[in-house]
C-alpha cells in the first residue's frame, strides 16, 4: 500500500515515519492488512535521514494543487494529515494560518475524493478546538468553542474529516492531540513551545524562559506514545467509531511546577535552576484557554494509552535524545 504524510520533514512526521516503516504492514480502508510499499513524505523541505527504498519525499507548498495531486497518486491508501502553521503563528498571521490549516486542508480531502477507491485520512487536531467556560476535566461531548485562529482552523477540518466520512469520500478520523513534550530541536512558534524549551534547553546547559505562571497546567504527552495514538487511530476499524469521527487522545494533566519537579528529580536541582518565569500575556491568553484535564473515555475504548506520569517523559526524552 502507498502512504502519504504530510509535514513528512517535521518532528513528528519522520517520527511516525519510522515506526510505519518498522511496522511494514497498515490496515487499509477495506480492512485489509498489507504491507507498506511506499511511503511518501511531503513538506516544505525534503524529508532527510532515510535510506530506506520505500521513502520517497516531495518538497514543496501544501496549498499547490499540482504538489497534492503528485503526492496523493491515483492508488494512494492512507493519508496522515500533520502539515500545519502552529497556534502562535496562526494566531499572529490570520492569512498564513487560514491558508495552510484550512485550504491545504480542503484541498488535500478534494485529492482523496477524486481518488478510485476512498483512502483513509488521520487528520492530526489539536485541543485547540475547545475553550471558554470548560469543567475541570473535560467529557468527550463537551462542545467546541475555540478561543484562537489555531483552533477555529482545527475546528473546521474536523467537520470536513466528518462530512466527507459521512459521504463515502473516505475514511476519516480526527485525532486532537495533547501538548507534546519533550520536542528535541529549537523552539517554534507554538504557543506551547516552551512545554518542551523549558526542560530542553536546561538539559542541555541552557537557560529557559517559562512565559507562564508556575500553576499553569496542561494536558501533555510524550513523543513516543503520539506516535503509538495516532497508529491506533489508523487501525481501528469504522465500526470502533461509535461517538464520530473526532477524538480527545488521551494525555496527562500536569502543571509547570509539577514539570519543572520532574525535572529536577531526573536531573537534578541545577538543571531545573535553570528556568526563570518571564510572563508573556499573549502567550498566557492562548494557552490558558486550553483544557487542563481530559476524561478521553473515548480514545481509551479505541486503545489509545498515556504517559505514566510526567517524570517518564524526561526519562525518555534524556534515552531518546541525549544518550544517542
Amino acid at each position: 500500500m502507498r502512504v502519504v504524510i504530510t509535514g513528512g520533514a517535521g518532528f513528528l512526521g519522520r517520527r511516525l515515519a519510522r515506526a510505519i516503516l518498522e511496522r511494514g504492514r497498515l490496515t487499509d480502508a477495506a480492512g485489509a492488512v498489507r504491507e507498506v510499499r511506499e511511503l511518501v513524505l511531503v513538506d516544505v523541505a525534503a524529508a532527510e535521514g532515510f535510506s530506506d527504498p520505500r521513502v520517497r519525499s516531495i518538497a514543496g507548498d501544501v496549498t499547490d494543487p499540482a504538489l497534492v495531486a503528485a503526492a496523493i497518486a491515483a492508488d494512494a491508501d492512507s493519508v496522515f494529515h500533520l502539515a500545519a502553521v502552529v497556534s502562535g503563528e496562526a494566531e499572529a498571521d490570520f492569512d498564513l494560518g487560514w491558508r495552510v490549516n484550512f485550504d491545504a486542508t480542503r484541498l488535500l480531502l478534494e485529492r482523496c475524493r477524486a481518488l478510485p477507491r476512498p483512502p483513509k485520512v488521520v487528520f492530526a487536531s489539536s485541543v485547540a478546538v475547545f475553550g471558554g467556560a470548560l469543567p475541570d476535566v473535560v467529557p468527550d461531548t463537551q462542545a467546541l468553542a475555540p478561543q484562537s485562529s489555531y483552533g477555529a482552523q482545527k475546528v473546521v477540518g474536523e467537520v470536513l474529516v466528518h462530512d466527507y466520512t459521512r459521504k463515502g469520500f473516505l475514511d476519516g478520523r480526527s485525532l486532537r492531540l495533547p501538548t507534546v513534550s519533550v520536542r528535541p530541536g529549537k523552539p517554534n512558534k507554538a504557543a506551547s513551545s516552551f512545554a518542551s524549551g523549558i526542560l530542553r534547553e536546561p538539559l542541555a546547559g541552557v537557560e529557559a524562559v517559562c512565559p507562564v505562571a508556575a500553576d499553569t497546567r496542561m494536558w501533555l504527552i510524550s513523543p513516543r506514545r503520539v506516535i503509538e495514538n495516532l497508529l491506533v487511530g489508523h487501525e481501528a476499524p469504522p465500526a470502533a467509531f461509535t461517538q464520530g469521527r473526532s477524538v480527545n487522545v488521551p494525555g496527562i494533566s500536569v502543571t509547570v511546577a509539577g514539570m519543572l519537579g520532574a525535572l529536577r528529580r531526573v536531573a537534578g536541582d541545577a538543571v531545573a535552576a535553570r528556568v526563570r518565569f518571564e510572563r508573556d500575556p499573549a502567550i498566557e491568553r492562548i494557552v490558558g484557554s486550553w483544557p487542563r484535564e481530559f476524561d478521553a473515555a473515548y480514545g481509551r475504548s479505541l486503545g489509545m494509552t498515556a504517559d505514566a506520569d510526567f517524570d517518564a517523559i524526561v526519562r525518555q526524552y534524556v534515552d531518546d535524545e541525549l544518550r544517542k
